[in-house]
């Protein structure tokens, strides 16, 4: 059991990297969490108390239930924020790929070219094509210059992709 504690304190004082605006994005679901659903919860846990019997009261048994969810993701949230750490996008190189990169990469087997941002892992949004460095293509991306090829392991097999430029 000591062990399971240790390692679950090793992955919440992690660092995360963040763009300002995925720093403002988590700092904002923490604020809806805390000012809308915290006083909803309460206000829900007061009409089940409100009805009777809270020994077998499956309404108030509920709401407790749903505040101690709220109240645990409040609390990662919280120690997610506090370890975030904001990149300076100003005194990024971009002879290589890094996190924030932009890459133009061109599949060597049909020729497609696709561009991806490389981003934090919670800021990930293939909608958007911006890509975790930790997803398999973003760790064959890391550290690449223009001209490298890069091969991706994938479930289909190795996909070989040349980087055609860097940006930010």
């Amino acid at each position: 059991m000591g062990s399971l504690v240790a390692f679950n304190i090793f992955i919440m004082s992690q660092l995360n990297y963040y763009t300002a605006e995925g720093l403002q994005k988590l700092k904002d679901e923490l604020y809806h969490l805390k000012t809308v659903q915290r006083p909803s919860i309460s206000e829900q846990i007061a009409e089940a108390r409100d009805k009777g019997d809270l020994s077998e009261n499956a309404e108030y048994d509920a709401a407790k239930e749903a505040q101690g969810i709220l109240e645990m993701k409040i609390s990662k949230m919280e120690t997610i924020i506090s370890n975030a750490r904001l990149i300076d996008e100003t005194h990024m190189d971009n002879s290589k790929v890094f996190i924030l990169s932009k890459v133009l990469i061109k599949n060597q087997i049909n020729g497609m070219e696709i561009e991806y941002t490389l981003v934090a892992e919670n800021e990930a949004d293939i909608k958007l094509r911006k890509i975790s460095i930790e997803s398999p293509i973003g760790k064959g991306l890391l550290g690449k210059k223009v001209g490298d090829i890069a091969e991706i392991q994938t479930p289909g097999g190795t996909i070989n992709f040349e980087i055609i430029s860097i940006s930010r």
